[in-house]
């Protein structure tokens, strides 16, 4: 008698369309790929605020706060990594899955395409994987390391090569060195074929909110006290504050001097003095920056009962804040800056390697938005590298999206597939075996059984 035969395991049809989620410590770049067709991504704040008035804004939702003054934060990320997903939670349903939310999500029929740090922690990981399927039901979901998502841009395009006319760029690019210098920390990740190589991967624990509380401490020392203002005090140092060419020669011009010398590079700014109008939230809701007039300074005492200003003088603080990026022992943090954590991640690898990371550096995040970066960091890695390798340093057009753009690429790349798990093989294999998945890639599912 013949054995009955097996009935065919029914395998669900892949989802209509990917939810690109690249999920930040300051926002969230959230946008949906069906198809060829790419939405422009939304970044939405990655927090929940109250103002003095204990009004809570969730999200999207602190557009409409009209007074950011001593505006309290609750963020779910911390470090770089979800922490708290009780109050992630609470943003996604907000964004994604309430009535009224603007990017409606029916999970049941979208796949997730999720990033995350280097080298999180595996109980971070199997806390996130448990939220998608179990709590939000998502059909399909990758979890993608931040980082490797640029390498399915034109990275030669960013880099500005040379090429023939239509010529198409092959994805993943084959080799890639990233810096990313976000808001918990900046990571140096060399990338080959798409997959980022672990060993080589440095962090460098500064990024813009280290910078933001410097720059308040500052102020508050030597202006106002300005403790309880980051939303403001962040507002300044995106507006004013820039990467030094040349330290040493800028510093020279903002000296006051010794007691009693009168030094005129800096009763005259110096060409790098700005002065910086604080918002009231009546008449102006954004500071402002222009230009520094010495006359106007020497009467500002005088005027001070009868201006309706608030008006911060803006002098070394302007460089020496991201200048902690390249020398963060100025501040007594242990570590080397980027430059030097460039160099200690080619170390790692086979000298072979070195001339094309080197050629190929790109730097994204908030934080590389200063002016004077890309020129800082090329000039640093050229003193460091070895005399015959080509060092190139570029930056896309929008930094703070390039991430979730690469991710959206890989939405419509034939690799998506392969890498992600439906939430019938979480159901059947477990967590274990999708945490084992995510860790090797685009490897078979022989090699992860």
């Amino acid at each position: 008698m013949a054995p009955p035969r097996k009935s065919k395991v029914h395998q669900p049809l892949p989802p209509s369309r990917t939810l690109v989620l690249d999920n930040g410590a300051c926002s969230i770049k959230a946008g949906y790929v069906a198809g060829d067709v790419v939405d422009e991504p939304r970044v939405i704040p990655n927090c929940i605020a109250r103002d003095r008035n204990k009004k809570v804004y969730i999200a999207s939702e602190l557009e409409k706060c009209t007074d950011c003054s001593e505006v309290a934060f609750r963020r779910p990320v911390e470090k770089g990594y979800t922490v708290n997903w009780e109050a992630e939670k609470e943003i996604w349903e907000h964004e994604f899955f309430d009535d009224k939310a603007p990017q409606p999500c029916d999970p049941s029929e979208t796949r997730l395409l999720l990033t995350e740090p280097s080298n999180s922690l595996p109980v971070l990981q199997t806390n996130c994987d448990q939220m998608v399927f179990e709590e939000f039901g998502f059909a399909s979901y990758y979890r993608a390391i931040g980082p490797s998502l640029n390498s399915y841009h034109d990275v030669q395009g960013i880099l500005r090569t040379p090429r023939e006319p239509g010529t198409v760029a092959e994805l993943p690019v084959e080799i890639l060195l990233l810096i990313d210098t976000g808001y918990s920390h900046t990571t140096i990740t060399p990338i080959l074929q798409g997959r980022p190589i672990h060993p080589a991967i440095r962090r460098l624990d500064v990024g813009g909110k280290l910078l933001t509380n410097y720059l308040t401490r500052l102020l508050s020392l030597r202006h106002y006290d300005m403790r309880n203002e980051t939303y403001i005090v962040n507002e300044m140092k995106e507006a004013a504050c820039y990467i030094s060419l040349d330290f040493k020669g800028d510093l020279e011009r903002t000296w006051k001097g010794t007691r009693g010398e009168r030094r005129e590079t800096y009763h005259g700014g110096g060409g790098i003095a700005k002065d910086y109008v604080l918002p009231d939230f009546h008449t102006r809701t954004k500071g402002v920056v222009r230009e520094f007039d010495p006359q106007q300074s020497s009467k500002a005492r005088k005027l001070a009962t009868e201006s309706n200003e608030d008006v911060l003088t803006l002098r070394n603080e302007r460089f020496t804040v991201p200048e902690l990026l390249f020398h963060p022992s100025d501040i007594g943090i242990r570590q080397p800056g980027i430059a030097d954590l460039v160099m200690q991640s080619l170390r790692v690898l086979p000298v072979g390697l070195w001339p094309g990371l080197l050629a190929n550096i790109v730097v994204v995040g908030g934080s590389s938005l200063f002016s004077g970066f890309v020129e800082r960091l090329q000039k640093e890695i050229v003193r460091l590298a070895p005399d015959e390798c080509f060092v190139r340093v570029a930056r896309p057009e929008n930094p703070i999206i390039s991430t979730w753009l690469g991710g959206a690429n890989l939405a419509k790349h034939e690799h998506v597939e392969k890498l992600s798990v439906t939430k019938q093989e979480y159901e059947e294999y477990g967590a274990a075996w999708v945490a084992r998945k995510f860790a090797t890639g685009l490897a078979t599912s022989s090699e992860i059984c």
